[in-house]
């Protein structure tokens, strides 16, 4: 299985967890990773070579830090861009179909605040319900997502043993019912 990590994280040598993500996926050579704000700094996205590179691959993640309960403004563009009716989506769009969709996403504040009665009210997975339509739109099969939460708080060592989860994770085979 090829899997291709799309990382969006504007200022990812601040971040110690995508950072430390970062490090251990490129240590894995069944891994294809795409760090957008590196290669589209003015934002200017080449749409046919990112279609070919999805093209290219079993299974996409899209990895980025939750902000303002989303991504990243680049992640967004990306999908704007990249995911054209006709070719993602509509009577022709079947590109991505029987494709994987994985999101990995870190938070700053802790797992207690995202769950009914949480300071954010909601849990992850209904706050990612938005990306989880785009996955059926597309057609792509939507994984459970790998979520790390309290990056403010956590310890070094939390971080690397989370991206050793990940990458695990990303390259497992996974059953869905």
């Amino acid at each position: 299985m090829k899997v291709l990590v799309i990382v969006a994280h504007p200022n990812i040598e601040n971040s110690s967890v995508n950072q430390t993500w970062l490090e251990e996926l490129k240590k894995n050579s069944a891994i294809t990773v795409h760090e957008l704000y590196k290669e589209y700094p003015h934002e200017n996205i080449d749409v046919k070579r990112e279609q070919i590179l999805c093209e290219e691959h079993d299974r996409i993640v899209w990895q980025f830090p939750f902000y303002w309960y989303s991504c990243p403004p680049l992640m967004k563009k990306w999908e704007d861009e990249v995911l054209t009716h006709g070719w993602a989506y509509g009577s022709e769009g079947n590109k991505l179909h029987n494709k994987e969709l994985i999101l990995a996403v870190s938070t700053g504040s802790a797992k207690e605040r995202y769950q009914a009665g949480g300071r954010n009210q909601y849990s992850m997975s209904e706050l990612l319900k938005p990306f989880q339509a785009t996955s059926n739109l597309i057609g792509t099969t939507f994984l459970p997502a790998f979520v790390f939460n309290g990056a403010y708080t956590t310890t070094k060592e939390e971080i690397r043993e989370s991206a050793k989860r990940y990458v695990r994770y990303i390259l497992s085979t996974h059953q869905v019912t």
